[in-house]
């Protein structure tokens, strides 16, 4: 029997468990996540901007939602996404966001590391949270977010977050912190191409890249064709004075 297609969010969230017990439930999940996602594409930056959206939305929602209680208060939404399993809401998230994203070939996806503004608490010995991200450039689309180890450090987070992605046919960016053969690997077995930084910390490889570009520059380029996997690349290097 054929597999009838995830058309809608509920249909990517169906797997989503919900952490409330039956009996105290008002809201239905999905009524809470729909809403929730809605007003975020709008432009809603707080629990009480979700509440507003959704009671100002209230009308069109009810087209497609249940909405047994009405519009669920900000504490309400709050306490719910408070609860929710991270991972498993990335998941849904990611499998929607694919279904209504169109990616050509060659897609860059850049892989970044910010710290949030706000988080911290000095009072109470709280650092800072830092997020790695992967934002999709041509779509304007965060694909998807891992939080950084407070004991770690972007190194282990990227390799969680690539791990989620779909990296078929895509460039991958990302800063010196990510030239890892541990990454690198990761992007090739997933069928991506990666350009990384490189810096001189790494004195070596350094040195064999540098060594390679002025070995094209001697040989004007003759040469730095290729063949990797099945399809053809060329790697042009600049002269200095062609970018200065």
């Amino acid at each position: 029997m054929k597999l009838k297609p995830k058309i809608t969010i509920a249909d990517h969230f169906a797997d989503l468990e919900d952490p409330r017990v039956e009996r105290t439930k008002r809201h239905q999940l999905i009524d809470i996540v729909t809403i929730s996602i809605c007003a975020v594409i709008c432009g809603a930056d707080t629990w009480v901007d979700l509440e507003s959206y959704g009671r100002s939305k209230y009308e069109w929602l009810n087209k497609f939602l249940e909405l047994p209680n009405g519009i669920p208060t900000h504490d309400t939404i709050a306490r719910v996404f408070s609860r929710l399993k991270p991972e498993q809401f990335q998941k849904c998230f990611l499998s929607w966001i694919q279904s209504i994203s169109c990616f050509n070939p060659g897609e860059v996806i850049a892989i970044d590391g910010k710290t949030l503004r706000h988080s911290y608490d000095r009072g109470g010995d709280k650092k800072a949270i830092h997020m790695v991200s992967a934002w999709a450039t041509s779509q304007r689309l965060v694909l998807g977010q891992v939080k950084v180890d407070k004991k770690s450090n972007e190194i282990t987070a990227i390799p969680a977050l690539l791990k989620v992605l779909e990296l078929n046919a895509s460039i991958v960016t990302i800063d010196a912190m990510g030239c890892q053969r541990s990454i690198v690997k990761s992007i090739i077995e997933q069928g991506g191409d990666y350009v990384i930084t490189l810096k001189k910390n790494q004195p070596s490889l350094y040195a064999r890249v540098e060594e390679l570009f002025k070995q094209a520059i001697r040989q004007g380029f003759s040469g730095f064709t290729q063949l990797i996997r099945p399809r053809k690349r060329t790697i042009t290097v600049a002269q200095k004075s062609d970018i200065t």
